[in-house]
């Protein structure tokens, strides 16, 4: 069975030089070799392309015989790695907790421990009668999140 820490290992040499990085890799018993890559701007197909030629040059296929795909990290998959949170700080996410509680929020701030979400929720301001509309900022350690998404407004 070919082993996937040695292709991340390629392919993050070959990537050094860029914006783009690893996300994950998996490999299933038949050998099948699943390469997801993403970037700080953006992700071309002719990208994915050379570098899964790049990596099939590395290996001796009389030796080692498996099937490789690389491909990007699609948009609305959740976020694996502190990098692609680092590229959406400032911008909207879909926040899913363990609890079940789902946020919409701006991704103020990322760590590699926790992320700061910035939403407006409405909560009773004192000498008003009705509710209001406050801007609440709060911190979640990531074992508290399920998954993270960038949101796409469609309207």
């Amino acid at each position: 069975m070919i082993d996937c820490s040695k292709i991340v290992e390629i392919a993050e040499q070959l990537l050094a030089e860029s914006d783009m990085f690893v996300v994950e890799c998996t490999c299933n018993n038949a050998n099948e070799v699943e390469l997801i890559i993403d970037s700080d701007t953006s992700v071309a197909i002719d990208s994915c392309v050379k570098l899964s030629h790049a990596i099939n040059e590395q290996f001796d296929r009389d030796v080692e015989d498996f099937s490789l795909m690389v491909a990007s990290a699609g948009i609305g998959s959740p976020l694996k790695v502190y990098r692609q949170y680092q590229k959406l700080v400032g911008r909207p996410v879909e926040v899913l907790l363990v609890c079940g509680t789902k946020i919409l929020a701006t991704l103020a701030e990322a760590t590699p421990e926790s992320i700061t979400l910035s939403y407006e929720e409405k909560q009773t301001v004192e000498g008003k009668k009705r509710k209001q509309l406050v801007t609440v900022v709060n911190s979640y350690p990531l074992t508290e999140v399920r998954w993270t998404k960038e949101h796409l407004d469609y309207k």
